[in-house]
C-alpha cells in the first residue's frame, strides 16, 4: 500500500480515490475500496478535519458523505450525479486518527433519480452517522 503525504497507509482493499475534484483533494485524501464491486469510501480523521472540540467537524462528515454517496450512484449508473438532496444524522463524535468508512446502498433509481444511504462506521463497526441522499445521474458518463 501506498503512504499518503500525511503518513497514512490505508486498511488492506482500499487505495487513494483516482477520481477527486479540487475540493476533495483539498480537504482529503478519500480512499476507495480496490474491489470494482464495492462501493465504500473511507478517510482518515486529520487534524485538519476537526473542529474547535477535536472530533470531526459535521461539514466535514457531510463532504465526505455526500462524496461516498456519489460513488455509490456512479457503481449504480456509470453516471456522474450532483446532489440533489443530503440529510446527515449524527450518532457520536468521531476524532483525530480514525478511520471513517462509508457503507452506502442505493435504494432506487428511477427516471435518474437515485435514492441512496450509507452507515458511516468508525473503525469498521462503531456507528457513527448516517446519511441519505438523493441524486441526480447526468446524461454525461464519468472519464
Amino acid at each position: 500500500m501506498a503512504e499518503t503525504e500525511e503518513g497514512r497507509v490505508p486498511p488492506e482493499g482500499f487505495e487513494v480515490s483516482r477520481s477527486r475534484g479540487p475540493f476533495t483533494t483539498r480537504n482529503g485524501p478519500v480512499f476507495r475500496a480496490i474491489d470494482k464491486d464495492d462501493p465504500r469510501s473511507g478517510i482518515w480523521v486529520l487534524d485538519r478535519h476537526c473542529n474547535s472540540m477535536g472530533f470531526m467537524h459535521g461539514g466535514m462528515v457531510s463532504s465526505f458523505a455526500d462524496g461516498a454517496l456519489a460513488w455509490a450512484v456512479w457503481h449504480a449508473t456509470r453516471k456522474m450525479s450532483v446532489t440533489l438532496k443530503l440529510s446527515t444524522s449524527f450518532f457520536g463524535t468521531i476524532r483525530p486518527d480514525d478511520w471513517l468508512e462509508a457503507h452506502p446502498e442505493v435504494l432506487s433509481v428511477h427516471d435518474g433519480i437515485v435514492q441512496v444511504h450509507a452507515r458511516l462506521l468508525v473503525g469498521g463497526d462503531k456507528l457513527a452517522a448516517r446519511a441519505d441522499g438523493t441524486f441526480r445521474a447526468l446524461r454525461r458518463t464519468a472519464k
